[in-house]
């Protein structure tokens, strides 16, 4: 008896000992890996992570059914944003949000979680979402020190499938290990004994269920860039001006006047800031522009949400400045420009504060028809234009202001322009002026009324859409 005793504890004991390969034998592989590299140092102003989702599973996934978190710590700062740069799926079906989670980690108070919309279409077994090149950064501008991100490996140059990067299958945890402790299939970190779906079901309610895709003929922006000269600037098509001409003082265009600071007044947190400064010499005057770099703008409703300013930043007050929303052909052969011009302090040998609102048949002859608003417009406002059917009207939150048509509508395609100069340089001294956009918006086609934008626009920022481009290329 005491034999047999002997003989059972001991294949016992083998058994357990033996648990964990055969457990890891007869595991299941992960439906989907996460696979990361690093596109920028540990120390930067923005941080560059690379994924890519790859579909290990036997049954094709759609990646709307999938979200991704990337850990990092905060470094004691208030906020971060996140862009996207590139997407072999499109950065229009990427969303994206930081969050600060429940349970944190000195190696990962914040996660960046990233989700796809159904436009981003699914994955056969063994393909892979090809790379998606993110951002991350502080809108105060102070660099980031990625050595303590759970997530950050400067060796991981090159795609590596890594683990302290997870992923969530509609809602349930499904690959890498998190930062408490909860492993996701194939991993062990041997704290918890839930693992995959039964460890998901009570933790993972924030990890966003499938969005649809966003609707045709759409663009939006709220403008969460690091910079002038962020490559996601570009990529989502802006150019920051620097060429010569006018209007205003003549070749005084910079880049030194264009950043998208923190602003707790705007949705998202962030702006498109446009600054005109001078000391009254046109060798010290920079004006300030920020155009789509493309022209694939033409019927549709045009919004912008905008902070006009009737003092400057600093300095003396009494500058002709001209705070500018409009659009506008690239040739003259048929001539097409729809404008929103502010000038707080008049111009052009007229009294301020006004808003003139003008669309122009020719700039060469002067052919053109404007409405004057005499109104101080101080403060946040949505100004739209629709143009549809052959007429232009232009609003102020809502409230009609002038309508043009026939020969005054719009010919040929167009860019999108938003600037900040002088008309004139009246005095000498120091002083500069902001101009701030929260977001813009373009509906192809169709006129919409504010609450219509509004209520698009509302949806975008609720899916941590920071920018979608789904307009037709004219």
């Amino acid at each position: 008896m005491f034999k047999t005793l002997l003989l059972v504890s001991a294949v016992a004991a083998g058994g357990l000992a033996l648990y964990p390969e055969w457990r890891a034998a007869h595991q299941p592989p992960p439906q989907v890996t996460i696979r990361y590299k690093a596109g920028s140092p540990a120390t930067a102003a923005v941080a560059q992570p690379w994924l890519e989702v790859v579909n290990t599973s036997d049954m094709r996934v759609r990646l709307s059914d999938v979200a991704i978190r990337y850990y990092f710590s905060g470094d004691g700062a208030s906020s971060y944003a996140f862009n996207c740069v590139k997407a072999a799926v499109g950065c229009s079906n990427i969303s994206g949000e930081t969050v600060a989670p429940a349970d944190p980690t000195p190696t990962a108070d914040r996660y960046l979680q990233i989700s796809f919309t159904t436009g981003a279409g699914s994955l056969a077994p063994g393909a892979k979402s090809g790379a998606i090149g993110l951002q991350l950064y502080r809108p105060d501008g102070r660099k980031l020190d990625q050595l303590d991100d759970r997530s950050f490996n400067a060796a991981d140059t090159t795609f590596q499938a890594s683990r302290t990067v997870t992923a969530y299958l509609r809602g349930a945890h499904v690959w890498g290990d998190e930062p408490t402790g909860h492993a996701g299939p194939t991993g062990s970190t041997g704290s918890t004994g839930f693992t995959g779906h039964a460890a998901a079901s009570a933790r993972d309610s924030s990890v966003p269920r499938p969005k649809p895709a966003h609707p045709r003929g759409i663009v939006f922006d709220d403008f969460h860039y690091s910079g002038p000269h962020d490559p996601a600037l570009h990529a989502h098509g802006w150019l920051v001006r620097t060429s010569p001409g006018g209007p205003g003082i003549h070749d005084t265009w910079s880049a030194a006047g264009v950043s998208f600071p923190a602003e707790k007044t705007a949705a998202g947190g962030q702006v498109l800031q446009l600054r005109a400064s001078t000391d009254g010499t046109k060798a010290s005057t920079k004006q300030a522009e920020v155009q789509s770099s493309g022209t694939h703008f033409l019927t549709g409703t045009y919004a912008a949400r905008i902070y006009f300013n009737d003092k400057p930043t600093s300095g003396r007050n009494g500058d002709h400045v001209n705070e500018s929303f409009y659009t506008i052909s690239p040739n003259n052969s048929r001539y097409s420009e729809l404008d929103n011009e502010y000038m707080p302090n008049g111009g052009w040998g007229a009294p301020g504060p006004k808003l003139d609102t003008t669309s122009w048949y020719s700039a060469d002859t002067g052919d053109r028809v404007t409405h004057k608003l005499v109104s101080s417009l101080q403060g946040w406002h949505t100004m739209m234009i629709t143009a549809v059917d052959g007429v232009a009207t232009y609003s102020v939150d809502g409230h009609k202001l002038f309508s043009s048509g026939g020969r005054y509508f719009p010919r040929q395609n167009m860019s999108i322009n938003f600037n900040t100069w002088f008309v004139d340089l009246p005095f000498t001294g120091p002083r500069s002026w902001d101009m701030q956009v929260n977001w813009f918006y373009y509906k192809a086609g169709k006129a919409q009324s504010l609450e219509d934008v509004q209520k698009a626009v509302k949806g975008l920022y609720g899916s941590g859409t920071h920018y979608i481009n789904t307009a037709p290329k004219h």
